[in-house]
């Protein structure tokens, strides 16, 4: 093969759009237990709340951070059994993929690459107070995404605030 033809080739393998997770660590863990030992004392069974959120930002050319964060609230009446919060990251890199491709890719392909490590850590963290285990639901981020996307866009047509400030679901403005 001649030499041309071996860089019109390197060249084209270098246009090429790729994408490989790098890296994935556990960026924040935290576990409460502010009614113990007496709320080991309660007969009735623990209610559970989940709370999932997703984020990213670039950190070089073609390097960017996804994020997956969870907090469980556990309670029995009015009192916290338990209280979990965890953020898992990862590094990705994104090459040459197309700018209406990435937001998608970060906000969906990353988390669900990212959330079995936080279901595991968030399992060996609740595992570790000596009560019964707790195992996350699987979660659809293309459906979480595709919401995000059309909040978004009710916001943008509602246009009663311009600030760029996202609030979560319940939050008011004062």
């Amino acid at each position: 093969m001649s030499e041309q033809q071996q860089n019109n080739q390197g060249e084209q393998a270098s246009q090429d759009p790729s994408f490989s997770l790098q890296r994935t660590y556990v960026k924040d863990l935290s576990l409460e237990m502010p009614n113990a030992p007496q709320i080991f004392l309660e007969q009735e069974g623990p209610s559970v709340e989940v709370s999932l959120n997703v984020g990213g930002q670039r950190l070089a050319e073609t390097v960017y951070e996804a994020t997956v964060t969870v907090t469980v609230t556990t309670r029995i009446q009015d009192k916290v059994l338990y209280l979990v919060e965890a953020t898992q990251a990862g590094i990705f890199e994104a090459a040459n993929i197309p700018a209406e491709q990435l937001d998608p890719l970060i906000g969906i392909v990353c988390p669900t690459m990212l959330y079995p490590y936080l279901r595991a850590n968030v399992a060996d963290a609740i595992n570790r107070t000596s009560l019964p285990a707790l195992h996350l639901a699987e979660v659809n981020f293309q459906s979480m995404y595709e919401q995000r996307i059309a909040e978004l866009a009710q916001q943008q047509q509602g246009g009663n605030d311009d600030s760029g400030i996202i609030l979560p679901p319940g939050a008011t403005r004062q």
